[in-house]
């Protein structure tokens, strides 16, 4: 049960990344050959990719790396207040570390959300579903929350949503970066999507979890709160994981919403040499 409970999620997932992508190419491919053609053609990603494409190409080929990236992946961590940014060029490669942007804004507290107007920051795994060329925030890439974790375990009337990676520096859930940072993040992830990753994964952990102090402080608020701890637990293997391996964890979603990580098969094979 448990697999054709993961089987299914899976499916959900695959299907809702290419209901997006579908959405996104039928609008941007009606007057352009290319989504980063019909992006480059909107007023603020053009401002983007003239103050910061010359400035990515040198960024990564100071870095040995490939540019444009085919594949990106981000992590955020609440507590350390920042926003990581992963590339690599093959879909059988390690991801490398590309760069860190502080998050200049914080609303909420530790936890997933789990109602709407609760200016919570959700936490858990998501995917980009979203381009948002027109942000009240300048330039924004939306998450898409609720995930089928969320759709279990918040409010089943009023889960909240649009959740999005914004500029602007202000927030009041979301995961606010500067409007310099926006730009570069999103020429990112527009190239990543137009070579054909639809599935830009976007993984929200309240702490990292080898960092002392983060560890400290989230003990120190699980005393008051143990759910706030089994569920920090549930996020913990994908962490590591990805710290052992550079490459993505399967994350799996169970009826009762937990997350958890299908195992390594063959643990070899993912290690980094």
């Amino acid at each position: 049960m448990r697999f054709r409970i993961a089987f299914i999620s899976a499916l959900a997932l695959f299907v809702g990344c290419q209901y997006a992508a579908a959405q996104f190419l039928s609008s941007s491919r009606t007057n352009h050959p290319s989504f980063v053609e019909y992006q480059r053609s909107l007023p603020n990603p053009a401002k983007a990719w003239s103050k910061k494409e010359d400035t990515l190409r040198k960024q990564f080929q100071s870095k040995k790396l490939n540019w444009p990236a085919k594949y990106i992946y981000i992590r955020s961590f609440k507590y350390d207040s920042e926003l990581e940014v992963w590339v690599k060029d093959k879909a059988t490669d390690p991801f490398q570390h590309f760069k860190t942007y502080p998050i200049c804004a914080l609303a909420g507290y530790m936890g997933p959300k789990r109602i709407q107007g609760d200016y919570q920051v959700p936490e858990g795994f998501y995917y980009i579903n979203d381009f948002n060329p027109h942000s009240s925030y300048y330039l924004s890439l939306g998450l898409n929350y609720p995930n089928a974790s969320d759709r279990v375990l918040s409010d089943s009337i009023r889960p909240g949503g649009e959740i999005y990676i914004h500029g602007s520096c202000v927030t009041v859930g979301c995961i606010p970066i500067t409007d310099q940072q926006i730009d570069e993040l999103y020429i990112l992830a527009s190239q990543a999507f137009d070579q054909g990753q639809h599935f830009i994964p976007v993984h929200v952990f309240p702490i990292r979890f080898d960092v002392a102090k983060s560890i400290d402080y989230l003990k120190g608020l699980t005393k008051d709160d143990p759910a706030l701890g089994r569920f920090a637990k549930q996020l913990e293997p994908a962490y590591f994981e990805f710290q052992r391996t550079r490459r993505l964890p399967v994350v799996l979603i169970g009826l009762d919403g937990t997350y958890s990580i299908a195992k390594d098969p063959n643990p070899q094979a993912t290690s980094i040499h």
